[in-house]
């Protein structure tokens, strides 16, 4: 309801009718559940599918091309396919089984079903899976990063289809977070004094430890911690892949030989995580959610591991506190996803309570 009454708000700003609906014209919701289903389905056979985005509101184009545009389609489209609004001024057509290649095909016919190059709406191809590590997007100006409803060229490039599945932080747990972090840092600051002494006073070199690791959606951010290795560690990683004891991406060595001696105690204690609040009052994480891989073990991960990245990763989720850090990482990962689909308030509170007693007795998963 909300919905159709800020489209024909829209459309009236515009001067046009609201298009009649056609077959395949499906709500915002519908068209989300329409994108997971053909993701559920190309993560488990390995097929391919597409997405074009029309944005039928850009400025100086066509008022009525909406219209238009979903006259063209349902005539065009095959019987598979779907199309429906992704929001109140773009129409998104779904193309199972489809490469970017031809999915760039049927835009442009399309458009040249329109009577003239003003006329037709702009247009974004998006493909699934994506080609190239979600790190590796371009992030920064990158077209499908552009707010919601803006005028995109049309694009020759596939772009990345992540920004379709990423959701949004509900309002609660952005307050918990914001609340929780400020708390936190406030009352451990003592404490952060001692940590920082004594990490300088043991080994050279920072009292933080600085990573990339990969963010909602892929997007690599910087994460803090405490210091517990060697200063130049993580150059060191390669000679220790032998003696990795974790399966999949992730990389582990529960005595590693470059943690230092304090080191080891931060870790056993988790104490070396907790500069993550600053992370998570930055908004790069949460407190309770998925945790977050560093850049490169992210973009090894398989693709339906990449669901992890739907949201913001935390400090904390089902598998640090299920003392379970034997299973392997796709185990680990459908913990992760399990708590994506089930997320609520008492829940969060729920994995924060037991958090703590899992640190004090050194089972929190790691």
């Amino acid at each position: 309801m909300v919905f159709s009454k800020l489209v024909d708000g829209i459309c009236e700003r515009f001067g046009f009718s609201r298009p009649i609906p056609a077959r395949g014209l499906y709500s915002p919701d519908q068209v989300q559940t329409i994108l997971a289903r053909e993701r559920a389905r190309a993560d488990r056979t390995g097929d391919t599918f597409s997405l074009i985005t029309f944005t039928c509101a850009a400025a100086g184009n066509d008022p009525d091309s909406a219209a238009k545009l979903v006259r063209i389609l349902a005539g065009r489209l095959r019987a598979t396919d779907d199309f429906g609004w992704l929001d109140a001024k773009r129409i998104g057509v779904v193309l199972p089984s489809t490469s970017a290649f031809s999915a760039r095909k049927v835009a442009e016919d399309v458009v040249s079903s329109f009577p003239s190059a003003r006329a037709a709406p702009p247009w974004q191809i998006h493909c699934y899976p994506t080609e190239g590590p979600p790190s590796k997007y371009p992030w920064e100006g990158r077209p499908w990063g552009v707010p919601v409803g803006a005028a995109p060229g049309n694009g020759r490039a596939a772009h990345p289809m992540e920004t379709f599945f990423i959701s949004p932080t509900p309002t609660w747990k952005r307050c918990l977070d914001v609340v929780g972090a400020l708390l936190g840092l406030v009352l451990l600051c003592p404490l952060f004094a001692v940590v920082a002494a004594a990490i300088k006073a043991t080994s050279p070199g920072p009292v933080f430890f600085k990573q990339m690791r990969s963010g909602r959606g892929g997007k690599p951010f910087v994460m803090y911690k405490f210091r517990s290795m060697i200063n130049g560690a993580e150059q060191r990683q390669s000679e220790l892949a032998k003696q990795n004891e974790r399966d999949g991406p992730a990389f582990k060595i529960q005595h590693d030989p470059r943690t230092t001696p304090i080191g080891h105690v931060l870790r056993m204690t988790a104490i070396d995580e907790l500069p993550q609040l600053w992370n998570v009052l930055k908004g790069d994480m949460s407190l309770v959610g998925p945790r977050p891989l560093p850049c490169e073990e992210s973009d090894a991960c398989q693709g339906w591991h990449r669901r992890r990245l739907d949201v913001a990763p935390g400090l904390t989720c089902i598998w640090q506190v299920s003392g379970r850090s034997e299973v392997s990482f796709a185990e680990w990962a459908r913990m992760d996803i399990q708590y994506i689909r089930s997320q609520s308030l008492r829940r969060d509170l729920a994995l924060i309570a037991r958090t703590i007693p899992a640190v004090l007795s050194g089972k929190v998963g790691r």
